[in-house]
């Protein structure tokens, strides 16, 4: 049995649910269980990493039965079209990582990815000393990936590996908007 390591994917620039994405399906193409929480994000709109991983599952593909998504959010917060009080954008951020808690007891997973959970510890939907705490106590077998900006000093200082994602040029500065299929 591997032991479980600590990898955070923060920074300013695009490609952390992406990087995260291309891990589980590396973990997956080794056997590997993984679980997906999504934080933030909303299932209303649906990347197209999880749009493949559906298309899989409805396919009854062998892998797809390796890598289970769980979207529990209301959407980007704080954003031009959340009208949403924040009070719920917290309840449902609790909401999901009380899942995840719960589903990992169960020891099927082998890599636990959270998408975007810095962004959610940053906005105050989730306690850091939470976070902290089950990462601390986490299954010794289970890897253990955050995402999102603003990763907090205090679990880069006990993760194993940390990769800044920099922006230098991103189209937006050119007014050019996300393309589907490509940025989402």
């Amino acid at each position: 049995m591997s032991k479980g390591l600590i990898y955070i994917l923060t920074g300013d620039g695009k490609g952390k649910t992406t990087a995260a994405f291309g891990l589980a399906l590396r973990a997956a193409g080794h056997n590997k269980n993984v679980l997906i929480v999504q934080f933030v994000k909303s299932v209303e709109f649906k990347s197209g990493e999880v749009e493949f991983i559906q298309k899989l599952q409805t396919a009854n593909c062998q892998l797809s039965n390796l890598i289970d998504v769980y979207t529990i959010g209301e959407g980007f917060v704080g954003i031009i079209n959340d009208k949403k009080p924040k009070k719920l954008h917290a309840k449902k951020a609790q909401e999901a990582f009380l899942k995840m808690q719960k589903i990992i007891k169960k020891g099927k997973y082998d890599v636990l990815i959270l998408d975007e959970i810095n962004v959610a510890m940053k906005l105050k939907l989730l306690k850091i000393d939470e976070v902290v705490e089950f990462v601390k106590n986490k299954p010794k077998h289970l890897h253990v990936v955050l995402t999102g900006r603003s990763a907090p000093r205090k679990l880069i200082n006990i993760a194993d590996m940390v990769s800044e994602i920099k922006n230098i040029k991103h189209p937006f500065q050119k007014g050019i908007l996300a393309q589907k299929g490509i940025d989402f």
